[in-house]
């Protein structure tokens, strides 16, 4: 290495890792800037939890299998890297909410269960007279006058009252943190809900006044949804962002053992192999347990160590058409936990993503794990089976085994943003910046799960490096 080089050192090759280092070399490539790259990953792949498997024709994602299309980080960055022919959106088709052994569509004009159509929200059966009653109370509700952070389920519960928030809101939002609602922080998982009600005093109003309204030309004859995915899997982001990862050293199945200042304010990491690396700067971009583990000694990563993560676990089903009858024209669904269900949700995967599974063929994909239910995830990927194929049994006919069954156990991958995390992780980091001025921490523990929240922590973290190195 040129020693007259800064040294900048990623710690971690998940998606955050990954767009870390590549925005990184890129701003290096663009301004000539005297910096050398390295990214550090502890198992033998890049990319986290984004994996993809191709069997018999199948695409089958072991994590995440889409992104929000109006979050265009993620869209921006397959393009730049060579992926954009490859983009594909969801089928637009009906979402179901289980209640109680019955599918119900997802009243039409529900923004994260929160109505802002009066007529489908009068007419379904998700409800009971009462619990549409209570739900009407938010038209002369006062605003919240609580100041600070408050759980979801509180704000929610205040608004629209408990039936709505049990058997809508919560399947569709713990759906995405796998987590309970009434511990999840508001302000740092959807504040937006808070600023609606604060400005229009209804959240039902607020929410039809302030949601954008879909171009009249926006569904195209193949009836396109609002999430995105790339053809042969989103692991083919991860390898295309690697490929392009040419003037960065990437090192696999290395783990950094201990990060140490030096008394010139560069760092010395040591790592398993007994190798020692220097850098002028370290972006950590890692799940917070393992920050807290790496840096034991700091009292004030104590949140860390105590902020909860959920284990998961995706179960894909492959199966023969003639051996699946499901006549609903939808996507999939959410299951409320007033139901008698293991499973979380459903996706319907040949009908959401039809690129993904062979003529004749039906994929589904269900999920399993949440906050206070994550020990079914322990048993054996036969017991699994079994359990999934007993709860789709119920709203499916399925007369057959599948064709093959994959498990994938997510261990404590759904970090939980608890009241208060966004106060806890300030604190925090600004602590980390007087301690250890140079060294950032970043990812899905921080400011959002999503892979292109993911992508902009790392966009963050690039410009959080430049400035301090300049």
């Amino acid at each position: 290495m040129n020693d007259n080089k800064k040294k900048v050192v990623v710690i971690g090759g998940g998606i955050t890792g990954l767009t870390t280092a590549y925005y990184l070399q890129k701003t290096i490539d663009e301004r000539d800037l005297p910096i050398e790259v390295t990214l550090l990953e502890a198992s033998h792949k890049l990319g986290g939890k984004i994996q993809t498997i191709h069997q018999d024709g199948f695409v089958i994602e072991r994590g995440p299998d889409s992104f929000l299309e109006r979050k265009t980080s993620a869209a921006e960055l397959a393009r730049e890297v060579g992926l954009g022919d490859d983009l594909v959106n969801n089928t637009a088709g009906k979402s179901y909410v289980l209640v109680k052994e019955q599918l119900h569509p997802m009243p039409q004009g529900a923004v994260m269960g929160i109505p802002t159509k009066i007529g489908p929200f009068v007419t379904t059966g998700l409800f009971s007279v009462q619990g549409k009653m209570r739900a009407a109370c938010d038209f002369i509700l006062p605003r919240s006058k609580k100041e600070g952070d408050q759980s979801l389920g509180q704000f929610f519960r205040r608004r629209l009252g408990d039936e709505v928030v049990e058997n809508l809101i919560e399947p569709l939002l713990s759906g995405i943190y796998a987590g309970d609602i009434d511990q999840l922080s508001l302000m740092s998982t959807f504040p937006q809900f808070y600023k609606v009600e604060q400005e229009h005093r209804s959240l039902i109003l607020g929410m039809k006044k302030t949601t954008p309204q879909a171009p009249k030309n926006r569904l195209t004859s193949k009836n396109q949804g609002i999430f995105l995915t790339l053809k042969s899997g989103l692991q083919s982001l991860v390898d295309a962002i690697e490929e392009n990862l040419t003037n960065c050293t990437i090192m696999k199945g290395v783990q950094v053992t201990s990060l140490v200042k030096q008394s010139d304010l560069s760092y010395e990491l040591k790592l398993n192999n007994n190798e020692i690396i220097q850098a002028d700067s370290v972006v950590i971009a890692l799940p917070h347990l393992a920050i807290a583990e790496l840096l034991h000694e700091k009292e004030y990563l104590s949140s860390l160590k105590q902020m909860p993560a959920t284990t998961v676990a995706t179960v894909a089903m492959a199966f023969d058409e003639k051996d699946v009858e499901n006549s609903l024209n939808g996507t999939g669904f959410v299951v409320s936990r007033n139901s008698d269900y293991t499973i979380t949700a459903c996706t319907w995967t040949n009908k959401k993503w039809p690129h993904t599974t062979p003529e004749g063929k039906v994929l589904l994909r269900c999920y399993v794990g949440r906050a206070g239910e994550e020990a079914v995830v322990e048993l054996s990927d036969v017991e699994i089976e079994k359990i999934v194929l007993e709860d789709l049994k119920k709203t499916m006919d399925i007369e057959a085994k599948p064709l093959f069954t994959i498990v994938t156990r997510l261990e404590k991958s759904m970090p939980q943003y608890t009241v208060g995390h966004k106060n806890r992780i300030e604190e925090m980091k600004d602590k980390l910046g007087d301690d250890m001025p140079g060294v950032f921490v970043t990812g899905a523990s921080f400011d959002g799960i999503g892979i292109p929240d993911c992508i902009d922590q790392g966009k963050k973290a690039v410009q959080d490096v430049l400035q301090y190195i300049k």
